[in-house]
């Protein structure tokens, strides 16, 4: 198997975001990414082991560098209100200027196998970490209330974020992401502070 690196690496993960958001994951045959990356078929087998591991390695690289972006972003905000802020808005901006994206990890991951599921869990544990941080942060700082279990509440600022960027794709993006930001915080704010 070739280095998970280079050019046609980049191609083919970002056909396949194109790809998979026009037809579909299961609609989504290997000649269609190869094609759209234009590189032969066996190109593809050289860097991944079958479309499974293509989407694998999707959403491993870009949830990869989006979490790495937002714990730098992260670590230079003092506040766990500024860094809760930060959170939504850098998810919203980073789905918002990819809707393509957008719809393969809101729509279509979830309709994968579960060997897909298993290793894409795997990656989004990274990121429930970070939320997990930002409330642990507020709860240390006494700026978060003590008396509400961390879990609950990151299910909860995820699946808000989730759902938020689902109903988006739903709506046919026809309205702004970034629009939500604050009223989001707002709504956890009123549940999270002492």
């Amino acid at each position: 198997m070739a280095k998970r690196t280079g050019e046609k690496y980049e191609a083919i993960i970002d056909a396949a975001i194109r790809v998979i958001a026009q037809y579909g994951y299961h609609q989504a045959q290997v000649s269609k990414i190869a094609r759209e990356a234009n590189v032969a078929d066996g190109t593809i087998y050289l860097y991944f082991e079958n479309k499974d591991d293509v989407l694998i390695s999707l959403f491993n690289e870009k949830m990869g560098a989006f979490i790495s972006d937002v714990e730098k972003t992260l670590s230079e905000v003092p506040s766990p209100v500024d860094q809760l802020r930060e959170l939504i808005r850098l998810h919203f901006e980073y789905l918002e200027a990819d809707h393509q994206l957008a719809i393969v990890t809101q729509i279509e991951l979830r309709q994968s196998n579960p060997v897909v599921r298993k290793e894409i869990g795997l990656i989004l544990k990274r990121y429930l970490k970070v939320i997990d941080r930002v409330i642990q942060a507020g709860v240390e700082q006494g700026v978060f209330r003590e008396d509400f279990d961390v879990i609950t509440a990151r299910r909860m600022i995820f699946g808000t974020i989730d759902e938020t960027v689902t109903s988006w794709i739903m709506k046919d993006c026809k309205y702004s992401l970034m629009d939500q930001v604050n009223p989001i915080l707002d709504l956890f704010l009123k549940g999270f502070r002492r």
